[in-house]
């Protein structure tokens, strides 16, 4: 089905609070102001009246944090009398993630995949098992993938299998540099193994598609790029959250369709447990991850264009979204360790795949 994102206008919004309500504090910051910040003698007590944690997520969130941090500093300070100062740091999930790992110091991080997460842990920042010291295996943000069109839809591209069709250029990154791009790669994937198809049939299917790709960016953002501001393309496959913020921010008015086999793109919200406990930040950021499931959070997620993963407010806002009959996550394909091996390492499908195409 086809479906038109309601327009809005965007709210005024704030980045970060320290001091309740009635004195909300804006804040932003690159990633290197936030990592020299770190290494100041003069950092805000964290056991102190004032408490200060850094955020890093991935770019689209920004503007649903921007609403639910002030709530949170709010009723941390109801509840603890303790004012909050929450950094923030926006960015491309695969950078982001670089960045912890290199020294940028993340209380909570929240990123567009549970790959670049494990990259954390990896590296020793966060413990194993983080995936259960949250609600829904600390999946806070969900989504799915979107087929964008050009104003009425010419093509009339409405299904996967319109992209394997002669003439058809599809838009999408290159999965070995972006994670949006794995999301797609794995929704096309799908789209037949997740069909009754075999392995061989969505082989087949998925590298007539590439075919079908004329240029392959390095992340989502370069994708869009390409299809809006480069004219390249006859489709863009998108995140659907992307879609609808773009069209309330007047970015774009964009035709797309939900296709019904579809991949839940899942991002999780994780403590960086050396960070909190060397800067003694453990409660507070324990408290903001748990405070992202609650009704309150949810709803700014979901008015952003993010699937809620709390079921009550799942219901509130569910004519807002495109029913999909057949939803599957990654854990059905393996999970990612087993994702990232069979299709993205060096050697490995993909690159299988993009040996044809030369």
């Amino acid at each position: 089905m086809t479906w038109k994102p309601p327009l809005s206008q965007p709210s005024a919004l704030v980045l970060a609070a320290g001091l309740g309500l009635s004195a909300l504090i804006p804040f932003t910051a690159t990633n290197s102001q936030i990592a020299s910040a770190s290494q100041k003698t003069q950092l805000i007590s964290q056991r102190g009246q004032k408490v200060e944690i850094t955020l890093v997520s991935y770019a689209v969130t920004k503007a649903a944090y921007e609403k639910i941090i002030p709530q949170f500093v709010a009723k941390w300070k109801r509840e603890k009398g303790q004012d909050i100062v929450i950094k923030q740091s926006y960015g491309g999930s695969g950078s982001q993630t670089r960045a912890v790992i290199d020294g940028l110091e993340a209380d909570v991080v929240a990123l567009a995949l549970a790959l670049d997460t494990k990259k954390i842990e990896q590296a020793g920042l966060i413990k194993p098992g983080w995936e259960q010291e949250a609600p829904n295996n600390s999946i806070v943000t969900r989504s799915v993938v979107a087929l964008e069109t050009r104003e009425g839809n010419p093509k009339n591209i409405k299904t996967w299998s319109d992209l394997a069709k002669p003439g058809v250029k599809v838009i999408t990154a290159n999965p070995k540099t972006s994670g949006g791009a794995r999301w797609n790669f794995l929704a096309l994937w799908g789209a037949i193994a997740k069909n009754k198809g075999s392995e061989a049939q969505a082989l087949d299917f998925v590298t007539k598609v590439y075919r079908n790709v004329p240029v392959l960016p390095r992340d989502a953002r370069e994708a869009s790029d390409a299809f809006y501001k480069k004219g390249q393309g006859d489709v863009l496959l998108n995140y659907e959250n992307e879609v609808i913020l773009a069209a309330q921010q007047g970015k774009t008015s964009p035709s797309y369709t939900i296709p019904q086999t579809n991949i839940s793109i899942d991002g999780p919200v994780a403590v960086v447990d050396k960070v909190v406990d060397k800067r003694g930040t453990r409660a507070v950021s324990e408290a903001f991850v748990k405070f992202l499931f609650t009704p309150e959070a949810q709803r700014e997620f979901s008015k952003v264009g993010f699937r809620p993963v709390n079921s009550a407010v799942a219901k509130e806002v569910g004519k807002k979204f495109p029913k999909v009959g057949n939803l599957y996550n990654v854990q059905s394909l393996g999970g990612w360790n087993a994702v990232q091996k069979k299709f993205f390492d060096d050697g490995a499908i993909f690159d299988k795949i993009q040996s044809g195409r030369r």
